[in-house]
C-alpha cells in the first residue's frame, strides 16, 4: 500500500478522539500560538460547516478504512500529515459501506510539500440548486504574522441560505468589508484584530446595506483564528443549525458563537403614555416613544443582564429604573412593560418571557398575565355556556404565564374565555383565529376597574421575524 495512505490510516483513532473535544475548546494560552508543525510533506485538516449533512466518514478514493469517522456538525479535526500528490476525498454518511457511492467528492486535488490547507465542509446536501449545494472549500494556509497583541483573522461565508453579506467588526454601524459573497472569504494573508478583548461583529445585508444581526465574540487568542459564517438564516437562532459564526483555531474548534439576544417591547401598562426606554444611566435609547398597544422593532443587545430606564417620551421625566434577567446568546424575548404608572396598586416593572416555542403542526400559544389589577386568572374554552379550562393556564397572576414551550391547540376559529381563578364565570371572551404553525403569546393587558385603558389581550405573533402584534378586544 502506498505509505501516504499508511500515514492518514495510523492517525484515525487519534482524530477520532480530537473530535470529542473539539467542540467547546477554549485556548488559554497567552503566548502566539503557530500552525500546524511543519516537516516534508502537507497538512491537512477538515472543518465540518455543513448543517444538514449529519454525521459523515472521510476517505481518500482507494482507501477501505475511514481518514476519519462519525465527524459532526462544527468539529474540526487534528492536521491529517500527508505525502505531497493527488487525493480524492470522500464523503459518505457516518458507517456508511465503504463500497458505497460517497455523498461528495473532491475529484483529484494535487498538493505540494509545505502545504497547509482546512478543508470546510459546506453548503446543504439537501439542496436543489448549485448556489447553495454542498461543497467542500480547500483553503490554503499562509497567514500573515499580525504582530504581539493581535490575532490574524480569515473570515469565510459558509451559511447556505444567506445572501452577500457586509461584515461591521466592533459593529460601529461602518462595515470594513463591504461584500463577501457565499462561499468567498477574505483571503489567505488574514486581517489583524486585537486579541484578549472581546470583539463585536455586525452582519449587513440588502440594497442599501442594514445591519441583520450581530455578535459577541469572546476573546481571540493570539493565533490565527478562522471564523465561518455557518448555519442558515432561516432557522432560529437558538436551534442547532441556526445562522452563527464558528469560530476555529490552530488546535481545533474553540466554539459556536450564537447571535446576540433579541428583545421585543409591548408596552401593557394601561395608564401610562407613550415611553422611551434607554440604558440605564445613559441616553442610549434602545426603544422610542412607544404607546400602549405597540411592539417595538426588534432591538438586540450583546449577552448580559441590564438596567433600564423608562421615561416619558413627552418631557422625558424618569418613570422607572428595572433590571432585566440574564439576555442569553441566541435567544429571542418579549419585554411586557406593565403596572401603573402612577398608581402604587401596582408599580411599574418589566416582565421579561423567553421564546422557547416548540414546533408542531398546531398552533402554539403562550398566555402571559400582565393586567395589573386583574386577580389570578384561568382561561379556557368558551362554547357560549360553559368555560373549560385548559389546563395550562389555570390560576395565572400578574407576572404569570404558562409554559415557554407554548401550548398546543387545534388550529381554526375559537372563543376563549378569561375568568378568576376557580370561577366558571368568564369576565370577558375573546374570538381568535389560529394559524397552523403559529407561535404566539397571548397577553392579558389593559385594566380590569377601568383605569385608563381597558382590558384586552394582544395577540404577539413570534412565527416570523420581525415579530407582529395585533389587539383582541373583548366580545
Amino acid at each position: 500500500m502506498n505509505t501516504k495512505y499508511l500515514k492518514m490510516i495510523g492517525l484515525t483513532a487519534l482524530l477520532a478522539m480530537s473530535f470529542a473535544l473539539a467542540g467547546c475548546s477554549d485556548d488559554d494560552d497567552d503566548g502566539m500560538i503557530t500552525g500546524p508543525d511543519m516537516g516534508d510533506g502537507v497538512m491537512l485538516r477538515v472543518v465540518h460547516g455543513s448543517p444538514d449533512a449529519g454525521l459523515v466518514d472521510v476517505y481518500a478514493e482507494g482507501v477501505a478504512a475511514p481518514l476519519l469517522a462519525n465527524v459532526p456538525y462544527t468539529a474540526t479535526s487534528a492536521y491529517l500529515a500527508l505525502d505531497a500528490g493527488t487525493y480524492n476525498i470522500q464523503l459518505r454518511p457516518a458507517g456508511a459501506d465503504p463500497a458505497s457511492m460517497p455523498v461528495y467528492e473532491t475529484g483529484d486535488v494535487t498538493v505540494a510539500d509545505g502545504d497547509v490547507y482546512t478543508a470546510v465542509a459546506t453548503g446543504l446536501i439537501s439542496a436543489k440548486d448549485e448556489t447553495s449545494a454542498f461543497r467542500v472549500l480547500l483553503l490554503s494556509e499562509s497567514y500573515d504574522d499580525p504582530g504581539a497583541g493581535s490575532a490574524a483573522v480569515r473570515i469565510l461565508h459558509g451559511s447556505a441560505d444567506a445572501p452577500a453579506v457586509a461584515i461591521d467588526v466592533g459593529n460601529d454601524g461602518t462595515p470594513e468589508i463591504a461584500s463577501l459573497a457565499r462561499f468567498a472569504d477574505t483571503g489567505a494573508a488574514g486581517v489583524a484584530l486585537p486579541a484578549n478583548t472581546p470583539l463585536a461583529i455586525g452582519i449587513w445585508a440588502g440594497d442599501p446595506l442594514s445591519r441583520v444581526t450581530a455578535f459577541s465574540a469572546p476573546a481571540l487568542p493570539e493565533a490565527e483564528i478562522l471564523l465561518i459564517a455557518t448555519g442558515l438564516l432561516s432557522e432560529l437562532p437558538r436551534d442547532e443549525h441556526g445562522f452563527g459564526i464558528l469560530a476555529v483555531g490552530p488546535e481545533g474548534t474553540i466554539g459556536l458563537i450564537r447571535q446576540d439576544p433579541v428583545v421585543f417591547v409591548l408596552h401593557a401598562s394601561p395608564d401610562a403614555p407613550a415611553v422611551d426606554v434607554k440604558v440605564g444611566g445613559t441616553d442610549a435609547v434602545l426603544v422610542d416613544a412607544l404607546s400602549f398597544g405597540d411592539l417595538s422593532p426588534a432591538v438586540q443587545v450583546p449577552p448580559a443582564a441590564y438596567s433600564l430606564d423608562v421615561a416619558l417620551s413627552d418631557g422625558g421625566a424618569l418613570v422607572r429604573t428595572v433590571d432585566t434577567p440574564e439576555l442569553a446568546a441566541g435567544e429571542r424575548y418579549l419585554a411586557v412593560a406593565s403596572g401603573f404608572g402612577d398608581n402604587p396598586l401596582r408599580e411599574f416593572t418589566l416582565l421579561a418571557y423567553r421564546d422557547g416555542f416548540d414546533a408542531s403542526m398546531d398552533a402554539q400559544v403562550r398566555v402571559v398575565h400582565a393586567s395589573p389589577d386583574a386577580p389570578p386568572v384561568d382561561v379556557g374554552v368558551w362554547d357560549g355556556m360553559t368555560l373549560t379550562p385548559v389546563a395550562d393556564y389555570l390560576d395565572l397572576d400578574f407576572g404569570d404565564a404558562s409554559g415557554s414551550g407554548g401550548t398546543g391547540i387545534a388550529p381554526g376559529g375559537l372563543t376563549i374565555g378569561v375568568a378568576g381563578a376557580g370561577s366558571p364565570a368568564p369576565v370577558a371572551t375573546f374570538d381568535l383565529m389560529l394559524g397552523a404553525e403559529l407561535r404566539a403569546f397571548a397577553v392579558a393587558s389593559g385594566s380590569l376597574t377601568g383605569i385608563g385603558e381597558s382590558f384586552r389581550l394582544t395577540v404577539v405573533d413570534a412565527t416570523a421575524f420581525p415579530w407582529q402584534a395585533v389587539e383582541v378586544l373583548p366580545n
